[in-house]
């Protein structure tokens, strides 16, 4: 007897450990113990329930099996037998994936759910809806997590949930598998006779158990990146709303648990309190959230406009994909953001606001568009091949995205998952497919519209039902007639990829390099370099060593940059010397090590590889490859240029992280004193980090031309940027142009390094030639014919010749009148652009004699992330403020003058000394230099004189004194603007 108790003792410690265990890794460790020591098989789901709550007598556990009995009861489940013999397949682990899966295993079906991650790491809070609270205590949630709900508590993390679920799910026999990604699923074989297979799923790893699992039913639960096909998207647009969540460590102290909680405050119903929060912070909030739970957790709407002011959003963008795309978001601004709205949130009474870690090591904040969602047009569809048909469901974020502010997500997926499983019932009960299909979707019309106050009040008797959930259900509505396109019965196609493009994804860049796990990356990197000689990856390490495996990969997506044939395997450095090179030539992808490092014995980083490497796979991931005759390409073909400028841009934009574009019209007048400042400061510094990245070992010319390209790219983006630029080519123009005119400035120069058919020009020449396509779309002159032998005596320059001559072709078709009617000499603008482009050549001239002498246009500075740039001690992430390329103490983000503390957006920055200022001490310490012109004199200089001679033109012609009141203004105002950032460039 002594022997019988002390092993009741022995199995109620075992099945508490599986009760505490805080991971999933340690939940599926736990449970597996105590399999083991009942002598229990999880895969007999038919009787492990009864057999478990048999052999585990331990106190705490009778609570439990109380709940689930009760739950077990519902006459829908019919003891366990309503889906006998029906194989499931769940497609992800998380909150609705599980519920899907403990309602269909109550049922009796034989389920199995995947999870491609090893972890449960989502530390954001879900709000929980009344029902939703009352269903998962009736599951025993109480009894694995004792603080769930507590007193007016009606939120929990979805970590702590996922961990809930997971152990309910396991009690119940289902089978959970980590590490398991889906990739496809897999027809039946049309051999029956002699294989008999039916559906299964083609997954990574290619040898787990699961991938020799037939199943019935298989249930999409995997999110927005939805993997199944056959589900069109529908979108819900709706006024722009951009969310950040951001969580924050809990270390559980007294002062931590004074802290109230906000449970959803909006602007109009306390705008006292925005108003404030905007008036000493500068951030503009439409609502926010915060929770405490594993995390002290925030989110908050924020307002276009104030990230824009704050720096967290570098430009502006109509389109909301680029708005928010990783290139265009400052990470250090986005952290400091929302530790101020949280510090502010709480009336600074949390001790110490430090980020928690997202599982990848980053701190976990995000922000995200949330002002489209998608919905699948259909929840369910059924496909038929050679006998076998199989059952495809939707749940979750993949059937219907939530809507964070009223707390959707959770409730409306478990509703879901409720309709799914009633679905599999009448599936197993032998209904006709479109009788079925046909209920579904009538149902799941009800989803998007269910509120906490429309939804059946009695919570007590929710079942699987959808009749005890939904008090106004037709499950007719939708005739079984409207659903024949669901039965699908031909060859299921191969998984398609555009899809991909709608779905929305969270901005968070400290995820950037370390998006991708190190196991999909060195996969696709053996992949890509398949069939190289001498090129054998085996990790991300030591197998770069050579060289050759990057080159390699350059050579697959870039076979026109390295001839991989000529390559000596045995010169490692050269050999990696010459991929680096590349690399940060043509990408903008900066390396990561040196030839010198490597023939000193250092070892290769690993971090540092798969941070490089993950650059390689977002530039070239889903790029086709070229066609074996690459090399061949006529770069004579009209297409030709067009593809490698899309090609083009994209590396730009992976390279440079401050690309000048017009703001809104808010902004264009220059009020804003943030936009003064960075109109003043910015641009010497945008052009110089483009111009940077270069090679120490390339040819003389190379620096060069980049520096002068640099400069030029970011001339035309002032042009570009001032409403007088209005510029547009007929299509009559583009058919009369060369492909090469169709380019900006930095293509045209980049295609120059091409050999391409026609002589080339020397390079004096080339150079002048580059600057006259810029000016081309720079300046609008009135719509008159030019005479060119009259323009000679005013300027002889040949780029002026070759500018105006330009113009004339362009311009010949739209004149009003005949060319007698008004004397091209009296046209203000020509005049005013030619002294402007004769001052823009000089100019450019100085810096290319500069660049060429060895100069260098802006002093080098550290490029060590982990020192602060004033005192030059190491700097932690959590402390570092980041301005102008460069890392700060917060103590030490201070004025020069005054040391008078700063705010990001509110300072200004002598890149000459690398000193921080004030606003008010800058202007005095550059007041009566040279580094900015007098706006007003010049101002007079070209629009005084543009407006007396468009007074003395008089009423010759009605078209003529049209175009001298309105284009010379405006052609003067951005030559005077763009000349005073030319006048500030000083070397």
């Amino acid at each position: 007897m002594g022997e019988t108790e002390e092993d009741r003792d022995n199995v109620g410690k075992l099945f508490e450990n599986f009760v505490q265990a805080s991971s999933c890794k340690g939940t599926l460790q736990a449970f597996n113990v105590l399999c083991r020591r009942l002598d229990l098989d999880p895969a007999d789901n038919g009787t492990f329930y009864s057999s478990l709550k048999a052999k585990v007598t331990y106190w705490k556990a009778k609570a439990l099996w109380s709940k689930l009995d009760k739950r077990v009861s519902h006459k829908e489940y019919k003891k366990g037998q309503a889906c006998v013999g029906t194989k499931c397949l769940i497609i992800g682990g998380g909150p609705c994936g599980l519920r899907t899966a403990i309602e269909l295993a109550l049922l009796g079906a034989k389920v199995v759910v995947i999870e491609k991650r090893d972890s449960f790491s989502r530390n954001n809070v879900l709000h929980l809806w009344p029902y939703t609270i009352h269903d998962l205590r009736g599951l025993g949630a109480k009894k694995f997590y004792g603080k769930f709900c507590a007193g007016a508590i009606d939120h929990i993390s979805i970590q702590q949930l996922q961990l809930i679920l997971l152990k309910i799910a396991l009690i119940v026999a289902v089978e959970f598998h980590i590490n398991v990604e889906f990739v496809k699923l897999l027809e039946p074989p049309e051999d029956q006779e002699n294989e008999g297979l039916g559906w299964r799923a083609a997954i990574r790893p290619a040898d787990h158990p699961v991938a020799n699992f037939e199943f019935d039913v298989v249930v999409g639960a995997d999110g927005r990146r939805n993997t199944l096909e056959g589900f069109k998207r529908k979108e819900f647009r709706g006024k722009l709303a951009i969310a950040i969540t951001a969580n924050f460590i809990n270390r559980n102290t007294t002062a931590e648990a004074k802290v109230e909680e906000i449970s959803g405050v909006a602007f109009i119903f306390n705008q006292k309190f925005f108003l404030d929060l905007k008036e000493e912070t500068g951030i503009d909030l439409e609502n926010i959230v915060y929770y405490k739970d594993n995390t002290h957790y925030f989110v908050m709407t924020a307002k276009k406009q104030s990230l824009l002011d704050k720096g967290v959003v570098i430009n502006d963008y109509i389109d909301t994909q680029m708005l928010l795309c990783r290139e265009n978001v400052n990470q250090e601004a986005l952290l400091c953001y929302a530790r101020e709205a949280a510090d502010f949130g709480t009336n600074y009474q949390l001790p110490t606001l430090d980020f928690a870690m997202n599982h990848c090591g980053q701190p976990d904040v995000a922000m995200f568009d949330f002002t489209s969602m998608y919905a699948s047009e259909n929840a369910a569809l059924v496909r038929e091949r050679f006998g076998h048909q199989l059952l495809v469901a939707l749940v979750g974020d993949s059937l219907l995205e939530p809507f964070w502010p009223m707390g959707t997500g959770c409730a409306r997926g478990f509703l879901a998952a409720f309709d799914t499983a009633w679905m599999v019932k009448s599936w197993a009960q032998g209904r006709t497919v479109l009788e079925v299909l046909a209920e579904r979707e009538s149902i799941y019309r009800l989803l998007p519209q269910t509120t906490p106050e429309n939804i059946a009040k009695n919570f007590e008797q929710y079942t699987i039902d959808p009749g005890t959930r939904y008090p106004n259900l037709n499950s007719s509505c939708v005739r079984p007639h409207q659903v024949r396109h669901l039965y699908i019965s031909v060859e299921l196609k191969s998984c398609s990829l555009e899809r991909a493009a709608t779905i929305r994804r969270p901005v968070n860049l400290s995820r950037r390099e370390s998006e991708i796990r190190p196991t999909r990356l060195l996969t696709w990197c053996q992949k890509q370099t398949e069939g190289y000689r001498n090129v054998t990856i085996t990790d991300l390490t030591s197998s770069w060593r050579s060289g050759m495996a990057l080159c390699a990969l350059i050579h697959r997506f870039k076979p026109q940059l390295i001839e991989f044939d000529s390559l000596n395997e045995e010169d490692h450095a050269a050999n990696l010397q010459l991929a680096l090179d590349i690399s940060e030539r043509e990408f903008g992808i900066r390396s990561f090590t040196s030839a010198k490092e490597l023939s000193a014995g250092e070892e290769l980083d690993k971090t540092r590889m798969i941070a490089y490497l993950s650059k390689f796979y977002e530039l070239f991931r889903g790029t086709p490859l070229p066609a074996s005759g690459s090399r061949g390409v006529d770069e004579n073909n009209e297409d030709y240029p067009s593809k490698e400028v899309r090609s083009n841009n994209n590396v730009l934009n992976l390279a440079v992280h401050r690309k000048r574009v017009p703001k809104d019209e808010k902004r264009s007048d220059g009020s804003d004193p943030i936009y003064k400042r960075r109109r003043k400061f910015c641009y010497l510094e945008e052009a110089t980090n483009l111009s940077s990245n270069g090679s120490s070992v390339r040819e003389e010319r190379e620096p060069k031309e980049n520096k002068v390209r640099s400069m030029a790219t970011q001339l035309l983006a002032k042009f570009e940027s001032s409403p007088s630029y209005t510029v547009r080519k007929t299509q009559s123009d583009c058919e009369r142009s060369s492909p090469l005119q169709t380019l900006d400035l930095t293509e045209s120069l980049r295609l120059k390094r091409r050999p391409p058919v026609p002589r080339r020009p020397p390079p004096e020449t080339q150079f002048e030639m580059s600057i006259r396509k810029a000016a081309q779309q720079l300046v609008r002159l009135p719509p008159r014919t030019l005479h060119q032998p009259q323009l000679q005596p005013q300027s002889q320059h040949p780029f002026s010749l070759v500018k105006l001559r330009h113009v004339d072709q362009t311009h010949a078709e739209t004149k009003p009148e005949p060319e007698s009617a008004d004397p091209p000499a009296s046209s203000p603008s020509c005049h005013s652009a030619i002294q402007f482009m004769s001052r823009i050549l000089q100019r450019l001239r100085e810096v290319d004699e500069h660049v060429s002498e060895g100069g260098s246009v802006r002093r080098a500075f550290p490029q060590s992330g982990d020192k602060c740039h004033s005192c030059e001690r190491r700097v932690y992430m959590v402390e570092r403020v980041c301005a102008e390329g460069l890392y700060f103490h917060r103590e030490c983000f201070r004025c020069s003058t005054c040391s008078s503390a700063l705010r990001q957006g509110a300072h200004a920055f002598d890149s000459e000394h690398g000193k921080l200022y004030c606003k008010l001490h800058f202007d005095q310490r550059n007041n009566g230099t040279n580094l900015r012109r007098n706006f007003s004199l010049r101002s007079n200089r070209y629009g005084a004189g543009a407006e007396e001679r468009c007074v003395s033109d008089g009423d010759s012609s009605e078209s003529g004194s049209a175009a001298g009141l309105q284009s010379p203004p405006s052609a003067a105002g951005a030559f005077n603007e763009v000349d005073g950032w030319l006048g500030q460039m000083t070397f």
